[in-house]
């Protein structure tokens, strides 16, 4: 579940459409009306198609081709225009119908990773050279670019001669200025209108100023400290030394799962980037970089893109065109978007929402939970059939709708996923071989099973009983890269060596989270009668990987599993070497620079931690499994979708508030200053809203403080500090978790979207505050090495 403050921790978490996808600009809806190629009955409305335009990045030339004379029901006979175009068949969608008429066209077979979405457009279609609007209205295009290293020959492509006649590659820039001159030798675009785009996204790309480039990079590496984790392993057995670096080889396997996770040409862009890295200052920048983030999209910058196509890996694939001698074939930019994709490589880029439903809706009940299960990724069944005739070097010629009315199916990770867990499960079972642990024995042989059998629930209930000096945690949690639905589970691992002294010293908050429960400010109907006591943990960490990107977890609270978490609750585990160097570097430089000369002295790191301790905890109770006023037994998650993380973290950000104050009160928690708690967390949430508010946590941490500081309970004074109002904290504090638990009691989406826009967002306040810790360069977070690992694997973090 997720940290208080902000950072990450973690939160306890077939089909073929007989429809055109039919969009609305500009950020439209599918309706999935189907439409014919042409509609000549005279009726305005919107219909959908793809452009597809290839680019020969050592020339700055795009390719055209010229439309055939010979057939008058072809638009724009005889003239010049993109490289290849076609509406969306019904039933198809927009990357197939891309690919497809790619390979029919030109003759160009390309992997769905040459296709880069740059934008859509909506404009009015013209009949031919005329000036009459055709009876099909309007058209929304999906404009894809292929970015080639270089021209590919003439004699390369394949012509399909009823619709072109001839290609040619003409210079970007030259072609702009005939366009905008109605050259009428070429297809009309209106290059000060939206199509536009694609000239200047090209412009864009490539007159870059390096120097200017590494000095943004630099600052944004500025943002992290590098703090080394140097850990004790003094007290472990040999036999425990050799499970720990077998551990470490399983959890870099499950690093480049992740990898392939958030995007399918993401692999091949850190390979390219590493490899890379010494060729200049700013290659090792952006090597530097794409480690923290893992993605070409900067956590930091609400996933703003610090990388382009241009940046990314060269593909050659010989067998993309007809062989022509001397030339070794064609070599692409394995392509990425600028918008990180909302789907992550979960779902087909060009899959929506009702797609997904109404194929869901066709489905059995247990195929439906499959589908909307953590441990599946969602495929189309023609990409399957174009990939394979890339294989076979020719056109896709199957019935790719054969046997299923739709084109989606579901397969499971372990299939998804198999060339690396099968390694990391032969490491976890050599591990569990070795250490003489018995609870270590059958977390690490459970997992290795769950990693061949895709059911995580014997593993997940071995990870719950653990009790070893080595705290092993490795497999598919999160669900934060899903942003469609939150269905998803990315994979990650922590490697850590259990604290003692620290996991005795908050036994405390497990003991009591019944009580909890039963005194949460919502109404009883909602509370739960059976609340197991969490399990914390305190670790010292040594390496993660996977889904740690970015900001870095400090605690998480496990599993996700929502029969788990009904039956038998949560467990958590605290990294407190992580949270010791984040409040050192960053919290208390924060409350230093943003908090009032009179209470900076509350802020404190047990405070801190405290509340991180809380946080992790809540969690675990409140609504998981809820039932509709209908009826229907459903949870939280599959409720609120999308919006599920953000309301999660602000419920254990707020509710963890609202109990330790109760604690406090019913004489829990001796020696506790809740002016110290309100104080630090005041403190804490403007750290937490610097990693932004596309991140779960920031978003969580901004409508707390916006919906105290309207409450007067946080105080923005005249010299741009900050104050708590000790009198009025308590109940603003319980007036929010009283307004979230119910929202998430009812699965109200429609109110926790409200909500989120009202509060989630970067108040006046709020602005100041980044403004002024931006000024004085306050570290955003950590970026932890990893001495032990990187002796392990033979690898050193690289850091600017």
């Amino acid at each position: 579940m997720a940290e208080p403050h902000g950072d990450k921790t973690r939160i306890s978490k077939y089909s073929k459409l007989r429809c055109c996808n039919i969009d609305f600009p500009r950020y439209h809806n599918r309706l999935g009306i189907s439409k014919m190629k042409v509609s000549r009955m005279g009726v305005e409305d919107y219909n959908r198609a793809v452009h597809v335009w290839i680019f020969a990045e050592s020339t700055q030339e795009l390719l055209l081709q010229l439309r055939s004379a010979g057939n008058c029901q072809e638009s724009w006979p005889g003239l010049w225009n993109v490289s290849t175009a076609g509406q969306i068949a019904a039933g198809d969608s927009s990357l197939v119908t891309a690919r497809r008429k790619l390979q029919k066209e030109l003759g160009v077979i390309l992997p769905k990773d040459a296709f880069e979405m740059i934008f859509d457009s909506l404009r009015e279609t013209l009949a031919n050279n005329s000036n009459v609007r055709i009876t099909n209205g309007e058209k929304i295009t999906d404009v894809y670019l292929v970015t080639t290293l270089d021209p590919i020959p003439l004699e390369a492509f394949t012509l399909q001669e009823s619709e072109v006649s001839a290609v040619k590659y003409i210079h970007y820039l030259k072609y702009k200025s005939l366009l905008g001159s109605q050259n009428s030798e070429y297809v009309p675009y209106d290059v000060d209108g939206q199509y536009g785009q694609l000239f200047d996204i090209i412009t864009q790309r490539y007159k870059v100023d390096n120097v200017a480039r590494s000095l943004t990079l630099k600052k944004q590496l500025q943002r992290y400290a590098s703090v080394p984790l140097n850990v004790e392993l003094a007290g472990l057995t040999d036999a425990n030394k050799e499970v720990l670096a077998l551990v470490i080889k399983a959890a870099a396997l499950i690093d480049k799962i992740f990898h392939l996770q958030v995007w399918y040409s993401n692999p091949y862009l850190r390979d390219w980037l590493e490899n890379s890295a010494a060729l200049s200052e700013l290659d090792e920048l952006k090597w530097a970089y794409y480690r923290i983030n893992k993605t070409p999209w900067s956590s930091l910058d609400e996933n703003e893109a610090y990388l382009t196509t241009a940046d990314s890996a060269i593909i050659l694939v010989p067998e993309a065109t007809r062989q022509v001698r001397g030339w070794k074939g064609l070599e692409y930019k394995a392509a990425f978007p600028s918008k990180i994709p909302p789907g992550a490589n979960f779902y087909p880029p060009d899959m929506d929402k009702m797609e997904f439903e109404l194929w869901k809706d066709s489905l059995t009940k247990d195929q439906q939970s499959f589908v909307t299960g953590f441990f599946s990724v969602i495929k189309r069944r023609s990409e399957y059939n174009l990939d394979l005739s890339i294989c076979n070097g020719g056109l896709d010629s199957t019935n790719h709708m054969e046997g299923s009315t739709f084109d989606l199916y579901g397969i499971p990770f372990s299939q998804e996923y198999s060339s690396f867990l099968s390694k990391a499960a032969e490491l976890l079972h050599k591990a569990g071989d070795i250490t003489s642990s018995p609870s270590l024995k059958r977390l690490l042989q459970t997992k290795a099973s769950a990693f061949l059998s895709n059911d995580y629930y014997e593993s997940d209930i071995a990870w719950m009983e653990l009790d070893s000096e080595l705290d092993i945690t490795i497999g598919p949690y999160e669900t934060y890269e899903d942003s469609i639905f939150g269905y998803k589970a990315t994979f990650e691992a922590f490697v850590a060596i259990r604290d003692d002294k620290g996991t005795a010293q908050v036994k405390l908050f497990g003991d009591n989270l019944q009580v909890l429960e039963q005194n949460l400010p919502m109404d009883d109907a909602y509370k739960s009668k059976n609340v197991s006591a969490a399990p914390i943990r305190v670790v010292q960490l040594v390496y993660n990987a996977g889904d740690v990107k970015g900001p870095q977890v400090v605690a998480f609270n496990l599993p996700n599993d929502e029969r788990i978490v009904k039956d038998r609750g949560t467990s958590m585990v605290m990294l407190k070497n992580i949270s010791e160097a984040k409040f050192k570097h960053t919290l208390q430089p924060i409350a230093d620079a943003c908090i009032t000369n009179e209470q900076r002295g509350f802020v404190d790191f047990d405070s801190y931690f405290t509340h991180v301790i809380c946080h992790e905890c809540c969690h675990g109770i409140g609504p998981h499994t809820i039932t509709l006023p209908d009826g229907k037994e459903t949870t939280v998650r599959l409720e609120l979708q999308e919006l599920h993380s953000a309301m999660e973290e602000a419920k254990a950000d707020t509710v963890g508030l609202w109990a330790l104050r109760f604690l406090t009160l019913q004489g829990l928690l001796p020696g506790m200053s809740l002016k110290s708690v309100y104080t630090t967390i005041l403190a804490g949430c403007f750290r937490s809203v610097r990693f932004g508010l596309s991140e779960a946590h920031g978003k969580g941490q901004a409508l707390l403080f916006n919906w105290l500081y309207e409450k007067e309970a946080f105080i923005f004074n005249s010299d741009e500090t900050f104050s708590v109002d000790f009198d009025k904290v308590g109940d603003a504090v319980e007036s929010l978790s009283r307004e979230i638990l119910t929202i998430q009691a009812k699965g109200d989406k429609e109110s926790a979207n409200l909500l989120l826009q009202k509060y989630g967002v970067i108040s006046e306040p709020l602005k100041v505050a980044l403004q002024n810790l931006e000024r004085i360069q306050v570290p955003v977070d950590i970026a932890p090495e990893f001495p032990i690992a990187e002796e392990v694997l033979g690898k050193k973090r690289p850091f600017c």
